[in-house]
């Protein structure tokens, strides 16, 4: 079993709240990538999931400004699945 087949529908962005708004505005405000939030999301959960952390970093090579930025959510764990609810924003 792969790592994506492991964690396939187990993992959930809360997309529907305030809070997610939130973090697509802090996202893209540093971030210098072309790439759209959008197909990083299933990636940023599973990396989040497998390395068990509750944040993620975008490194200072693919931020604006050139220094670390730290995302850290809340998990809220359900039957079968993992919900993560944005909760700041840390840069160093």
């Amino acid at each position: 079993m792969t790592r994506k087949e492991l964690y396939e529908n187990k993992l959930q962005m809360d997309y529907f709240s305030d809070d997610y708004i939130r973090f697509e505005e802090d996202f893209h405000k540093y971030s210098a990538m072309n790439v759209p939030l959008t197909f990083l999301i299933d990636d940023i959960l599973r990396t989040m999931a497998i390395n068990q952390k509750n944040y993620f970093v975008l490194n200072k090579e693919n931020a604006k400004d050139g220094r670390d930025h730290y995302y850290y959510f809340e998990i809220d764990y359900h039957v079968g699945c993992r919900k993560f609810h944005y909760k700041k924003h840390v840069n160093r």
